[in-house]
């Protein structure tokens, strides 16, 4: 039986886990090892690419840096946040504001020393980024189109890093990014419909609180529009195996989420709008074993030799 004081620190861990969102975390690992993979070093071993400890903790670094931004994201939205989610807020409340920046600035420093180990270049890419998250939320997220183009790249930037290690500057991988950057700035841009309320209160000068929900919707839809450039060219131009699968289906799921946003007036109705464009990226980080499945079979292979 659990004691009181127990139970208050169990919470606070759940809290502290809510607040630097740790469902995403493994989500964020697997897409850059998959990318890694069969994408930005696709002419090396994926064993190799699996073993290689440079990489381990390059993507250990990007994941402490992500969590230490949820951290100063939860921070300065506090107010907003007890507005338009006050069930999640309430959770995140149970740690205080000087242990959440405790943590921030200890997991930046940890971020920060471990990247050093790969290289100045690598720390100096990370402290970078760190400040950037941090501007990012203290000042650019107040402001329409500069705050969602930014949160974008921030959300790409990580592979980037990644990127520059491997140092394979292929075409292909800008066709991806491309298109999990217009399906990020589209999420982003559902986001500030949903959260239109706490931003109002707040005075977060967003695309909808400053020209209306109707502007809003029309960039929303030509941006969704234009997902279809980066599909054709990574369709036609390049080999991504069964992966065009996928991309198939998320044009005509993403045709479809047109339909519904023109429909779509409540907070709830943006969550689900929200939740289909969460789990068209999810799904695409699981998908990029597609580009080349023999890899998994070869790899299943190899374990059950090894036992």
């Amino acid at each position: 039986m659990l004691t009181r004081k127990s139970k208050l620190t169990l919470m606070k861990i759940l809290s502290l886990f809510s607040v630097v969102r740790g469902y995403n975390i493994p989500v964020i690992v697997l897409a850059q090892y998959l990318s890694s993979i069969f994408i930005l070093a696709k002419d090396e071993r994926a064993l190799d690419v699996i073993l290689d400890w440079r990489l381990f903790i390059l993507v250990f670094v990007s994941t402490l840096t992500i969590a230490s931004g949820y951290i100063i994201n939860n921070f300065y939205d506090a107010q907003k946040d007890l507005i338009n989610r006050p069930n999640k807020s309430m959770l995140d409340r149970l740690v205080s504001q000087q242990t959440k920046l405790k943590v921030y600035f200890g997991l930046n420093f940890l971020a920060t020393a471990l990247a050093y180990i790969i290289s100045w270049r690598a720390a100096l890419f990370f402290a970078a980024y760190i400040f950037l998250i941090w501007f990012y939320s203290h000042k650019l997220k107040k402001y329409p189109i500069i705050g969602n183009l930014t949160a974008s790249v921030l959300a790409v930037m990580p592979f980037f890093g990644i990127l520059l290690y491997f140092k394979n500057f292929y075409h292909v991988i800008f066709a991806h990014a491309g298109f999990l950057f217009l399906l990020i700035l589209i999420r982003e841009m559902i986001k500030d419909l949903e959260n239109i309320k706490g931003d109002l209160t707040v005075n977060y000068q967003t695309i909808p609180v400053r020209f209306g929900t109707t502007v809003s919707k029309k960039v929303i839809t030509i941006l969704t529009i234009a997902t279809i450039i980066p599909v054709f060219i990574l369709i036609e131009k390049y080999d991504v195996g069964y992966m065009d699968i996928y991309f198939y289906v998320a044009l005509i799921i993403l045709m479809w989420f047109i339909r519904l946003l023109w429909k779509s007036e409540t907070q709830q109705q943006y969550i689900q709008l929200h939740n289909i464009l969460k789990t068209l990226i999810v799904a695409g980080v699981f998908c990029i074993a597609l580009i080349d499945p023999t890899v998994l079979i070869n790899g299943k292979k190899l374990l059950a030799g090894l036992a």
